[in-house]
């Protein structure tokens, strides 16, 4: 199935264009109230093992999560539920939640996205701004509800991509500023370095067709999974 680039939720007007800016700033913020700062993604394992000790080597290891995970895994799924969700199409969106809950190779992959997802909804709901409840799948994803809410401000996909791997860029940061000697200066460096990364991975991840998606990361995974018996952490397992 090849890829939809545009879909309703598109903006029209200069006004729109604004709000769905403003909306999609409101979403990727550290201060949006879902605890995406408690999780780690594994990287706080890869610190504790020696697998990352610096800068140059925690850039090498954002950069190859970004192009073996999200460009092939959240970035394409993005696309297809906020597509999903703007034609109200309840049984791909329960299609897409599965298949991404299934790719989770983790207990603690899987209950970060479980867990932001259902945030995600509390939050929404306490806006009134949640959907319809028969489009809403068992036990949403983060993925699946950051893509709703993409929609529902009017965020372009192209834009709701770039939102969504630049929150997870910051966040991956964020963390090694407080499990890595890492100064705050050094981590705008690693911005720099792949911000343009970022632009390339929604590229291809708008490219792919449904039979290239799935991440390809067992490094990662095996730092979750020894995270979750790690003695001593700083993140959520």
């Amino acid at each position: 199935m090849a890829t939809v680039r545009n879909t309703p939720t598109e903006a029209a007007t200069p006004q729109v264009d604004d709000l769905a800016l403003l909306g999609l700033m409101q979403l990727v913020s550290p201060a949006l109230p879902i605890g995406a700062f408690a999780w780690s993604q594994g990287l706080e394992s890869a610190f504790e093992l020696g697998w990352v000790n610096n800068e140059a080597e925690l850039a090498e290891w954002i950069e190859g999560v970004l192009e073996d995970g999200l460009s092939r895994c959240e970035l394409p799924l993005l696309v297809r539920l906020q597509t999903a969700w703007a034609e109200g199409d309840a049984i791909t969106l329960a299609k897409w939640n599965d298949w991404l809950h299934a790719t989770r190779e983790t207990a603690e992959l899987s209950d970060e996205d479980t867990r932001l997802g259902g945030a995600l909804v509390t939050l929404l709901r306490n806006l009134e701004l949640l959907p319809q409840p028969h489009l809403i799948p068992e036990e949403p994803g983060y993925i699946t509800m950051f893509a709703w809410a993409a929609h529902k401000r009017f965020v372009p996909v192209r834009q709701t991509l770039l939102g969504f791997a630049w929150a997870w860029l910051e966040n991956q940061l964020a963390v090694a500023c407080k499990a890595l000697p890492l100064g705050h200066t050094a981590a705008q460096r690693i911005i720099e370095r792949l911000r343009p990364q970022l632009s390339v991975a929604v590229d291809r991840a708008l490219e792919r067709n449904d039979n290239e998606l799935g991440p390809i990361l067992p490094g990662l995974a095996l730092g979750s999974a020894l995270h979750e018996t790690q003695y001593s952490r700083l993140f959520r397992s």
